[in-house]
């Protein structure tokens, strides 16, 4: 059986570091760029099927990666934020945002390789520079999968009906709530709609 391959796309429009990273990164045998974007905005108006960013933050301040990070995490998924900031709260800024992985501009390309795996592997990392400081846990990432099953669940479908518009076994769609409650530490329904919500999948009126 061949070696299971993980997709992941890049934000940096910087080419001299882009040709960097693909050196580093497709060298290895389970790791495959699909995709290169110069912004967020570029990446999310393209389909290119990877679940993890690489956000290459240059800038001296992560106000602005914060937002961008918040704005994949709304849409699936699971970010790496690389940054040249040195400030612990410029790094709790991006993981409050729902950064799953951050390094900072001292990591070397054995570090990136660890946290792509580890998030991957539905695991954090936050880097070396992080150690032994107090930081947040980010908010529960949503799959693709997921943030489908929330939208039906917040328009009122019943397990049944999810399923039939998903073209997947009701046993399926209750593995997937079964996560998504153990994400959120709540049983009720109701709080996934309020999930949902809260990832910007729905709006208010909708749930008027």
């Amino acid at each position: 059986m061949g070696t299971s391959v993980i997709p992941m796309a890049i934000v940096c429009d910087w080419p001299l570091l882009q040709l960097g990273l693909s050196q580093a990164i497709n060298a290895q045998p389970d790791l495959r760029i699909a995709d290169f974007a110069e912004s967020v905005d570029d990446l999310l108006s393209k389909a290119n099927g990877a679940e993890i960013i690489l956000l290459i933050n240059l800038q001296a301040c992560d106000q602005v990666a914060s937002q961008q990070v918040a704005q994949l995490h709304r849409h699936g998924h699971a970010v790496i934020v690389l940054s040249t900031s040195g400030a612990q709260s410029d790094a709790v800024l991006c993981i409050k945002a729902g950064a799953r992985g951050y390094l900072s501009r001292q990591s070397d390309d054995s570090e990136l390789l660890t946290a792509i795996r580890a998030v991957a592997a539905g695991r954090d990392y936050f880097g070396a520079s992080l150690a032994g400081r107090s930081i947040p846990a980010p908010p529960p990432h949503i799959t693709s999968r997921e943030r489908q099953i929330l939208q039906l669940v917040a328009s009122g479908a019943t397990d049944r009906e999810i399923a039939a518009q998903l073209s997947i076994t009701e046993n399926t769609v209750h593995t997937h709530l079964e996560r998504l409650r153990r994400k959120i530490g709540s049983r009720r329904r109701a709080d996934l709609t309020r999930l949902a919500l809260g990832h910007g999948m729905i709006d208010d009126n909708s749930t008027e």
